[in-house]
């Protein structure tokens, strides 16, 4: 859709590289690293997490952490980039969940705080399922700062505190959100970050199954106008990754997410 519909060009698509050991095991275990390598991963981990263990769901997963650590460079350069991907904010260090293999946000942000890219990183986590793994992994770190603004009594029951928690209760709409995100985004920028990794899930549109939230495609699109202006105003580079989706019809999750890409397009007038 990106490309029939003009939003990118083919020279603005990259095939995302693995990401590597060294990379993946700042925020992952070895030993869950190689189980999940051999195939010999337990059972109930791959239960836990719901898709079933192939050789190409573990190419896939680490092509989509290295797509995002590779939209991190990017971002750093020229100030917003993206992955087709990525987003999987419910996969702890020694064990995925929820759909999520690897934690592409929290590998990204220990590996640009490591390598010196940054000393400051804020996630700014607008999926409708609050990101457990991410806070789990990264919440005791003074250099990162996570804004998470979910579904109060959607998935995960277990919710493990990030720095800022908003939990929206069942049927809320454009108004009431973006009124929340306004002051969830006073409270990131506040901490003064030298990137922001935005999770941009969009299953908070009320055609989603999994969602339980109220809004419109237009809600949507004024959530991302926020977060990505205002980005944009700072000069902080912004890195665009996928979160979940899941309408009835699935083209609505699409056109949401092409939606993100064209504010994206039109703020930084790329």
């Amino acid at each position: 859709m990106l490309l029939q519909e003009g939003v990118l060009s083919p020279d603005e698509l990259h095939p995302a590289q693995p990401a590597s050991r060294e990379q993946i095991t700042l925020a992952h275990t070895a030993e869950y690293l190689d189980a999940l390598l051999s195939g010999r991963i337990d059972p109930r981990i791959m239960r836990q997490i719901g898709l079933p263990w192939s050789e190409a769901l573990v190419r896939r997963s680490l092509a989509s952490v290295g797509g995002s650590l590779a939209a991190a460079e990017q971002a750093l350069r020229n100030g917003i980039a993206g992955n087709l991907g990525g987003g999987t904010h419910h996969a702890l260090a020694g064990e995925g969940m929820g759909f999520c293999v690897f934690n592409d946000l929290a590998v990204v942000a220990l590996n640009l705080l490591t390598n010196r890219r940054v000393e400051r990183v804020a996630i700014v986590d607008l999926d409708v399922h609050q990101g457990n793994g991410t806070a789990a992994i990264l919440g005791s770190l003074p250099q990162v700062f996570l804004l998470s603004l979910h579904g109060d009594k959607n998935y995960p029951f277990r919710k493990v505190p990030s720095t800022l928690d908003i939990g929206l209760p069942d049927n809320t709409d454009d108004a009431e959100y973006l009124a929340a995100l306004e002051r969830g985004l006073e409270a990131v920028f506040a901490f003064r970050p030298q990137i922001v990794l935005y999770q941009a899930g969009v299953d908070v549109l009320k055609e989603d199954r999994l969602g339980r939230l109220n809004l419109t495609m237009a809600g949507v699109k004024e959530r991302d106008r926020l977060v990505l202006s205002e980005c944009y105003r700072r000069s902080i580079p912004v890195v665009l990754v996928m979160g979940g989706g899941y309408a009835v019809p699935i083209e609505r999750t699409a056109q949401a997410h092409v939606q993100t890409y064209c504010v994206a397009k039109e703020i930084y007038r790329l």
